[in-house]
């Protein structure tokens, strides 16, 4: 065996290790999704077709959601179907699950990587330049503006933007539905609001945790000898704290990216952007309990996926944790 191939054993292990925990989290979760939709009081079938329905009209509804047969076997028949593509049908509007995940999970992941595109290199460059001039009155601004960001719910300040740029200044729509078949220009226009709201959640907690990782490795003894052999003070960040405080950065940024996947149902919902999260609330109020399921299944999955890789990617570019003592 070479000796590239030993160390990348290590890393192999820590991976399949993770990928196995992943699993069995998202089969725990599955479960409890499916409990907890199936707890929920009144009868789904009854609700569905109204109060003006026959008992026999019922019954033959609950036999062909499968609501007769036992809990176990459901559970099974759905998992079986989700592992084979097939997620059901909605009963609202008859239309396959998959059908209509595929058009807002798009929506959903545009969104995302339109907020992580700002939010990344913002935060990143807010955090260095905020341990650069540690104890400035940049770095007390930052730090002051990224509490506050922290303090306030995603749904305070998309109302506040939603108030001073929309509706005070008329700058861009409040309503973020691009509408059928957008152009690029005006996807970026229309998610625009929700996007900076996005940004603004994120931001704050991504550069706090850049500044803290530079700042920690500030203090290192190899850069203090770097700060001696005469080496300027963006050279020092740069070239020797930034590497080596990269694991905890790259950690918090995947977490960071996972939390705009799953966590912008309030913001979808409060611009009624045609994303994931607007769906499920949407299912949610119709009482479409396939919608529902699906959907908080790929929430679930896209977080743990996520999770796994931001362990992954701090682990590999902090070797010490492939070896520990």
């Amino acid at each position: 065996m070479t000796a590239a191939a030993a160390r990348r054993r290590p890393l192999l292990r820590m991976i399949l290790g993770r990928l196995a925990i992943g699993v069995f989290t998202l089969a725990v979760i599955s479960v409890l999704i499916f409990l907890a939709v199936s707890l929920l009081p009144g009868d789904i079938a009854q609700q569905v077709l109204g109060q003006s329905a026959t008992p026999e009209t019922v019954a033959a509804f609950r036999r062909e959601l499968g609501l007769d047969q036992p809990l176990l076997w459901r559970y099974l028949g759905w998992v079986g179907g989700v592992l084979s593509g097939d997620f059901g049908n909605s009963l609202a509007n008859g239309r396959p699950v998959g059908e209509l995940l595929a058009a807002r999970l798009g929506n959903t992941l545009f969104l995302a990587a339109y907020a992580a595109v700002i939010a990344v290199p913002l935060a990143v460059g807010l955090g260095l330049l905020a341990a650069l001039w540690r104890g400035s009155w940049f770095d007390r601004i930052a730090n002051v503006a990224t509490l506050t960001a922290i303090s306030f719910p995603e749904f305070f300040i998309a109302y506040i933007l939603m108030f001073w740029l929309s509706v005070r200044m008329g700058w861009l729509p409040s309503i973020a539905d691009p509408g059928a078949s957008p152009s690029l220009g005006q996807m970026l226009t229309r998610a625009f609001l929700p996007a900076i709201t996005l940004v603004l959640v994120v931001t704050a907690h991504m550069m706090r945790m850049t500044r803290a990782a530079v700042v920690n490795v500030l203090g290192a003894p190899y850069v203090t000898m770097a700060r001696l052999k005469g080496v300027s003070r963006a050279g020092v960040v740069t070239r020797h704290a930034l590497p080596n405080a990269l694991a905890p950065i790259v950690n918090v940024v995947a977490l960071n990216i996972a939390w705009l996947i799953t966590g912008v149902v309030i913001v979808e919902v409060v611009f009624v952007y045609p994303g994931l999260g607007q769906l499920m609330v949407d299912s949610v109020t119709n009482r479409d309990i396939p919608v529902v399921q699906a959907c908080a299944l790929i929430f679930a999955a896209v977080y743990i996926l996520l999770n796994l890789l931001a362990d992954v990617l701090s682990i590999a570019t902090n070797p010490r944790l492939l070896h520990p003592r």
